[in-house]
């Protein structure tokens, strides 16, 4: 009897190592530091603004090692954080507030290896170091703001309808309104009852007078404390993305928090200010008798109106009123008009908002409106020959277009330039603006030499398991034991190529899985020379005691690794954030310990023993 392996699982063996290799590969490159710069429309700077940029860098003697434009920024690296960081300094002034200037660690992959797919594996917040933040949303301000707008609903929809009522009176959940007459409550009753559903009406005569008591409800008080977390959480992840953060930890922690987590991020600062800004969304009906404005931007503007610039340029004269704010917009997606062939955003609004905006579209139908963007955010300036950055508030209008016809809860913004502009435009009226204000209830910074010493001790700690597991083996089994230790290096190097490829994310728990995983690869392999020392003792031949070893450890062996990766797929279904990292790591580590421990290890030893009679193995 010889033990032999088919041609085609010596190709599939090749592929697989073949295949690991390449894609761990990267990870062997490291990364420099770098800068993202990205134009506020979404896309890369131009020609120009790239020339622009060269003349800024030769002008402040820094040197670049590459640059190229690549998923919508332009990438530049630099050969140390020193010119990094004042390039970052020189871009900012010089390119003031049109662009987004981001620090950055860019994988130095070659460029060949990118064309084929291969990037190193994302490192998380405990070896990268970086920044995390708990975050506290403030649910009394949420409060205080549904009860604001209903106090305004109230105020126009009594006044649109002519009843007559005294004074409103806010409280914690809810309001109260006054009137002088029972008919002219009755009247209110029914028309509120009719418009807001999701308020408890109630009445009751006290002071000669007659109320109106509406209350939110519990049900309306926790849709309104998710939606404002949630939008949250989806408005400081569209913040995030300005860093060129690889592989941010934003998720909602308790009722009330979130955890942001931002990986290699140098600038913590800036990091702070971005993720902290607060932003508000208007939309507001446009000053017709001065459309298009033709004035001067200094000068002052008709009673009722106010004056803002356009993102696009150009001034605009809007009215005084508030017609709708963010809050109201439930949904809001970009797409092209079928009979023009233009692209459009459509907007969704919740009940009470579409109400409103019917009712002021319905009477203005042939006039403008304007969207009013109005955010706090950090611009950096030179003071005496150093860069300064300050707080200023932004107020732009970002699209004004006609009323074609009235508006509810669902419409349109058309007369957009391009799919960019509606991409970016539904962004910002989809999560624009923070629902409720927020406050850094903890802030933590890991270093990069603190994250680089976890690096150490994680990688300290995987050779001194792989060299004992090794020595032991060697030492133990002879020449098993070598074929063992070469599937051992290879089963590392698909763990890492795996997590590359899926692009995962290593952290301190992830590398205790690869630890548990080196111990656990060889277990397999006990078992199997075991069985083999098992099946010599009883006096079978040399290529029988190795057949029946791998096929009787088989099903022992199965077993073993089927209900670890149990444990494991538990452990990522119900784990957070590091024990899913541990579970990640343990479960590539036993699919792939199996083909290295089990096929590896045979194609091997068929190859050293496979076609020899009578040999004596050396077990």
């Amino acid at each position: 009897m010889t033990n032999r392996y088919p041609l085609w699982k010596y190709l599939l063996i090749v592929l697989v190592l073949g295949t690991g290799v390449l894609y761990a590969l990267p990870n062997v490159f490291g990364e420099d530091p770098a800068l993202q710069i990205s134009a506020d429309d979404g896309g890369a700077p131009g020609p120009d603004a790239r020339e622009e940029i060269r003349s800024i860098l030769d002008e402040a003697g820094i040197e670049t090692l590459d640059s190229r434009v690549a998923e919508g920024h332009l990438m530049l690296r630099f050969p140390d954080t020193d010119a990094q960081l004042r390039a970052a300094d020189e871009l900012e002034v010089g390119l003031g507030r049109g662009y987004t200037v981001a620090l950055n660690l860019a994988p130095a992959t070659p460029q060949w290896l990118r064309e084929l797919g291969g990037q190193p594996m994302y490192l998380g917040l405990d070896l990268r170091g970086g920044v995390h933040f708990l975050m506290e949303v403030d649910i009394d301000a949420v409060l205080e703001q549904a009860v604001e707008r209903y106090t305004d609903e109230f105020r126009r929809l009594l006044r649109d309808e002519n009843i007559r009522y005294g004074e409103i009176e806010a409280g914690e959940q809810g309001l109260q309104v006054a009137f002088e007459g029972a008919q002219d409550r009755e009247r209110a009753y029914n028309l509120l009852l009719d418009e807001y559903p999701e308020l408890e009406l109630a009445t009751d005569e006290r002071d000669g007078r007659f109320w109106i008591e509406a209350s939110i409800t519990d049900q309306e008080l926790q849709e309104i404390r998710n939606l404002a977390v949630q939008q949250n959480i989806t408005t400081l992840r569209n913040r995030v993305n300005e860093l060129g953060v690889a592989e941010p930890v934003i998720q909602r922690q308790g009722s009330d928090r979130i955890v942001v987590q931002l990986p290699g991020v140098q600038d913590t600062a800036r990091a702070k200010e971005i993720i902290g800004a607060t932003a508000t969304l208007e939309f507001r009906m446009v000053d017709e008798g001065n459309f298009p404005y033709q004035g001067e931007p200094d000068d002052p503007p008709p009673p009722g109106t106010e004056l803002y610039p356009q993102r696009e340029g150009g001034h605009v004269l809007l009215e005084r009123q508030i017609i709708i704010t963010g809050e109201a917009i439930t949904d809001a997606q970009s797409g092209i008009d079928t009979q023009t062939g233009q692209p459009e955003v459509t907007i969704r609004l919740n009940g009470s908002g579409g109400s409103i905006m019917n009712r002021v579209t319905s009477e203005r139908v042939g006039d403008h409106m304007a969207v009013l963007f109005k955010e706090n955010e950090v611009q950096a300036r030179r003071v005496d020959g150093e860069v300064v950055r300050e707080q200023v508030q932004v107020e732009e209008v970002i699209n004004v277009a006609r009323i074609q016809e009235p508006l509810g809860s669902r419409f349109r913004i058309t007369g957009l330039e391009s799919s960019q502009e509606a991409r970016n435009l539904a962004l910002l009226l989809r999560a624009g603006s923070l629902a409720a204000p927020i406050r850094i209830v903890e802030e933590r910074t890991i270093g990069p030499s603190l994250g680089q010493e976890n690096i150490d001790q994680g990688f300290m700690a995987v050779v001194i398991g792989f060299l004992a597991v090794v020595v032991f083996m060697a030492v133990y089994y002879k020449v098993f034991g070598l074929v063992a230790n070469v599937a051992l290096f290879v089963n590392l190097v698909l763990i890492v190529a795996v997590l590359s490829m899926l692009q995962a994310t290593l952290t301190l728990p992830g590398i205790a899985g690869i630890v548990l995983t080196v111990g656990m690869a060889v277990d397999a392999n006990v078992l199997i020379y075991e069985r083999i020392r098992e099946e010599l003792r009883r006096g079978a031949s040399a290529q029988k005691a190795i057949d029946a070893g791998y096929e009787k450890a088989f099903s022992t062996i199965a077993d073993a690794n089927v209900t670890t990766l149990i444990a494991a797929i538990v452990l990522f279904a119900f784990g957070t954030g590091p024990i899913k990292g541990f579970a990640v790591t343990l479960s590539i580590g036993i699919v792939s310990s199996m083909f290295t421990a089990i096929m590896g290890t045979r194609g091997l030893i068929n190859l050293i023993y496979g076609g020899r009679r009578g040999v004596r193995l050396a077990i």
